[in-house]
């Protein structure tokens, strides 16, 4: 495999965008992970490991600093994902909040044109 351009060999040099999200144990949490899933799948950018940033791993540590882009989607204002990439001392990133779009807890819908309005607004945010 050859090296990328954050040094290991990951395979990120194609990627411009990570995206992180919630994927906690409500139904918004549920749709940012959807939604993150989707973006991934549509080449919008790569989905990365939240946990590996709480837990400092360095090579996710390192991935993240090289990228081009990030978003941080979380379903909720307890802003998991956005405190996370902080916590980790990430601060050029933008954020994305299922709540903020008017969609709340219990009351999230999962088909696929919810989570394609999502995704519009995520593919905007990243432009």
């Amino acid at each position: 495999m050859s090296e990328s351009k954050c040094g290991c060999s990951c395979g990120c040099n194609n990627v411009v965008n990570l995206i992180f999200s919630c994927s906690g144990g409500s139904d918004v949490g549920h749709v940012s992970d959807m939604v993150a899933r989707k973006l991934n799948s549509d080449g919008i950018g790569k989905m990365y490991c939240l946990a590996g940033i709480g837990g400092r791993v360095s090579a996710i540590l390192k991935t993240t600093e090289a990228a081009d882009g990030i978003l941080a989607i979380d379903g909720c204002p307890l802003d998991c994902a956005k405190k996370s990439l902080e916590e980790a001392g990430f601060r050029n990133f933008v954020h994305l909040r299922l709540s903020d779009l008017g969609i709340r807890k219990g009351e999230a819908r999962k088909d696929d044109s919810a989570i394609e309005d999502i995704c519009i607004k995520a593919r905007e945010m990243l432009a």
